[in-house]
């Protein structure tokens, strides 16, 4: 699927939905790419992933969002001028649906691998037409019906165009798609149209020609009768497979392969409805010479095949069907590998001129092609390095502010961002026992803090509380901010914490250190919050309530708990066991009530 397609439903989706939900249609369909490129192709189920993903997020039907999708495709690519071939295809609508195939064909230069459908009309009438589609593609019945009303109502001024599924030939679990549409609308223009130029004014009539010089004209055309057997041949097929008198009254299935269009039993009648449409033949040489082996002029081509592309004219005075065609070279090197010369092509066609073109141009086009793939991939790895490390960046900043916080600052003038927290509750945490008078020493200790401050920084996911920041050999936590609690769940939490620190340090092993202490200070009241500086900004609080809490662990002791009366009333009597420690002299603060919190129910 090219990145066309997508891009028409990226487009629309923001201008009709917005960019948040586009966004989130691309998280929930688990797109890689957050952009499309015209010419790259991507996986065939991109288009339904991103459907399902926008039904489930809007409370849509499914089918309605394909069907939006169709008609976002329409609305795309009328502005690359793609909208001039629809418009010049023919006066009236039906003309459109009956070359839609030839347009598809026209688009493979420039789309190489597109996966075309195949379209064609098999009744026509005063009120509408009945259109058969089929596809490699499943569930894109809806997107044809948002296209075609889309079509027909932007340019063939169709308002009232309907479309009905009248037959479903495959169900999902089959790889392809058949379906049979019944188009209701106004048709009697073409109608009218169409029974003028089957019925021409008397001018005369020329004089009739032998078949033989109609084959001259096309040297690569076949002429079938309405049991479906070769009645002639061009002159260039006979010197293509030397065999002649041998094909003639073959049944042409015998020799030649329908390529398109798909899905269609190549029948007398189904020719004769398909008649607008380009159809392709392949010819099989190396069957045919192996059938005639034995003949004694073998057929010069080394080629495997030969694909004859063109239209099928009806001939009524002798019921047949002449398949006026050329072949489709793509550039001169193929004509030797088909067993072909630039003077077997059509004098009146264009056949020679395409194929030194394609001779001329194809390296180059190649070398574009190439290049412009390469840009592709380069644009998307680029596009998942930026991701990668757009994720290393908010992880690094969720580690300096918390995340809620960060998510709030995106998009603010001023970094700075306060808010005031009425009760919250303030943990200090002081490693003991650590001296150093070397560098060998200090290298230890560095070593030493890590270890146990990477075992206390598993601890606050755990016990949801944040870790605000250490300074020395001091880690402060709080409970309670930036994510708002009670009073009661933020100190019940801290507490927890600060009981599982005393015990996960004594279990740590640490290299040249017999045993690590830790003293622990705990208070809870009103604090400010808020981001300060620009560079390397934390996320800071202030008040007297961290004063207090720093007040708590320095006159703690190592091994304990240190909290004030404010925090123990805060901590229910049945989960937790605390022993007075009656006045305590703080600074700045004069005598205080405190307890250690010795057991933990």
């Amino acid at each position: 699927m090219y990145g066309m397609l997508l891009q028409s439903i990226q487009c629309y989706v923001q201008e009709e939905y917005g960019e948040d939900i586009w966004k989130e249609v691309l998280k929930s369909a688990k797109c890689k790419s957050t952009t499309f490129n015209t010419h790259q192709v991507y996986p065939e189920d991109t288009m339904s992933k991103l459907a399902n993903a926008l039904a489930r997020i809007t409370s849509t039907d499914v089918d309605k969002v394909m069907e939006f999708f169709g008609t976002c495709f329409v609305r795309y690519f009328s502005n690359f001028g793609y909208d001039v071939p629809i418009r010049s295809t023919g006066r009236y609508f039906t003309d459109f649906l009956q070359n839609v195939d030839n347009i598809h064909t026209q688009f493979r230069f420039t789309y190489p691998k597109m996966k075309s459908p195949s379209i064609y009309l098999t009744g026509i009438d005063e009120n509408g037409c009945d259109m058969i589609y089929r596809s490699d593609r499943t569930g894109f019945i809806p997107y044809i019906k948002g296209l075609l009303k889309r079509i027909g109502q932007d340019f063939y001024g169709i308002t009232s165009l309907e479309v009905k599924v009248m037959e479903n030939q495959f169900g999902s679990r089959h790889r392809n798609t058949g379906v049979k549409f019944r188009l209701n609308f106004n048709n009697e223009d073409y109608i009218q149209a169409e029974h003028i130029r089957s019925h021409p004014h008397k001018v005369g009539r020329l004089r009739s020609v032998p078949c033989f010089q109609l084959l001259e004209l096309f040297p690569f055309g076949i002429m079938i009768n309405n049991t479906m057997d070769i009645m002639g041949v061009g002159e260039k097929i006979v010197q293509i497979s030397a065999v002649e008198y041998s094909l003639l009254g073959q049944p042409i299935h015998d020799h030649f392969a329908l390529r398109r269009p798909k899905g269609v039993v190549f029948a007398w009648n189904n020719i004769l409805n398909l008649r607008n449409v380009m159809f392709e033949l392949e010819l099989n040489i190396e069957k045919i010479k192996e059938e005639y082996d034995d003949n004694e002029t073998s057929p010069k081509g080394e080629g495997k095949t030969i694909l004859l592309k063109g239209q099928m004219k009806h001939i009524e005075d002798i019921q047949a069907v002449i398949f006026l065609c050329s072949p489709v070279i793509n550039d001169i090197d193929e004509l030797t590998d088909r067993g072909l010369y630039l003077s077997d092509l059509n004098q009146h066609g264009l056949g020679k001129e395409m194929a030194m073109a394609g001779w001329q141009h194809n390296s180059k086009l190649e070398m574009l092609f190439d290049e412009a793939e390469g840009k592709s991939q380069d644009l998307e790895n680029n596009y998942d390095l930026l991701d990668s490390w757009k994720k290393r960046s908010d992880e690094l900043l969720y580690s300096m502010i918390p995340k809620s916080v960060a998510d709030r600052m995106r998009g603010e003038d001023c970094i700075e961002m306060c808010e005031t927290f009425e009760s919250i509750t303030v943990l200090f945490c002081e490693i003991l026992g650590l001296h150093s008078s070397t560098v060998e020493e200090a290298l230890s200790i560095v070593d030493c803090l890590n270890a146990v401050f990477t075992c206390f920084d598993a601890l606050m996911d755990k016990f949801q509380v944040y870790k605000v920041e250490t300074v020395g050999y001091i880690y402060m936590v709080a409970g309670g901010a930036p994510e708002r609690t009670d009073a009661a769940v933020h100190a019940q939490r801290v507490a927890s914490v600060a009981d599982a620190m005393i015990s996960e340090v004594k279990k740590l092993k640490i290299k040249g250190l017999t045993e690590v202490g830790v003293r622990i200070g705990i208070h809870s009241g009103t604090a400010v919050a808020g981001v300060v500086g620009l560079k390397t900004p934390r996320y800071c609080f202030f008040g007297d309530t961290i004063n207090i809490a720093s007040r708590m662990q320095s006159t703690s002791t190592n091994g304990n708990i240190n909290i004030s009366m404010v925090t123990k009333t805060l901590l229910p009597s049945y989960q937790y066991k605390f022993q007075t420690r009656g006045l305590v002299k703080v600074k700045g603060k004069g005598e205080m009530e405190t307890f250690f919190l010795t057991k933990r129910y």
